[in-house]
């Protein structure tokens, strides 16, 4: 079933929409890659009895890139799942309250509270240019660990364009049918 996605209409929340769209078709790709690499890893180990550390790694770095750093599209498109009991059915403006209220009480504080608590966990891995405990493997863990910072800051920024499209739908007073139907009348 589809909800109308209520949108601000400020130059704001467009440029962080074009900005979490934008990264998210681009690691979008890294599911591609982290196939690929990984049907690679396999055919090393059992075909050829052969394994390398950095192929391995890489699976966890596509894996983490793909989640983190895709985390805010995925909220843009409305695809995280949803405890839908009232929400399908609401009006316009009472899915409003609901995103401006789990914004500001759940999303940006979970937020504030992964980049708070990260910070010194990445910034203790950048002082060092932590890189792999394996001789082979990728020396680069600093920018892995990075990823939960990008994560919080592009969920606070998406959490930001959801709630200024709330609070317009909720000032403009809109009122649409909550739910959009198919060609044939159904609910899509």
């Amino acid at each position: 079933m589809a909800v109308q996605k209520l949108d601000a209409g400020n130059p704001v929340s467009r440029s962080i929409d074009a900005i979490n769209g934008t990264i998210g078709r681009a690691v979008a790709w890294c599911a591609l890659a982290l196939v690929l690499v990984q049907f690679i890893a396999v055919v090393q180990r059992y075909v050829f009895g052969i394994g390398w550390i950095w192929v391995e790694e890489s699976i966890v770095y596509l894996h983490a890139t793909l989640f983190m750093a895709g985390a805010a599209y995925t909220l843009l498109e409305d695809g995280h799942v949803r405890v839908d009991i009232f929400y399908a059915d609401a009006s316009v403006a009472a899915r409003a309250w609901i995103d401006l209220l789990g914004t500001v009480f759940f999303l940006w504080p979970v937020s504030v509270l992964i980049f708070a608590k990260g910070w010194p966990y990445v910034a203790a891995s950048w002082a060092v240019w932590e890189g792999s405990p394996e001789t082979s493997g990728i020396p680069a863990v600093f920018l892995l660990k990075s990823l939960l910072l990008v994560f919080a800051a592009l969920i606070a920024l998406q959490g930001l364009s959801m709630a200024a499209a709330s609070i317009k739908a909720i000032r403009d007073g809109a009122h649409v049918e909550p739910r959009a139907s198919g060609p044939n009348g159904d609910e899509t």
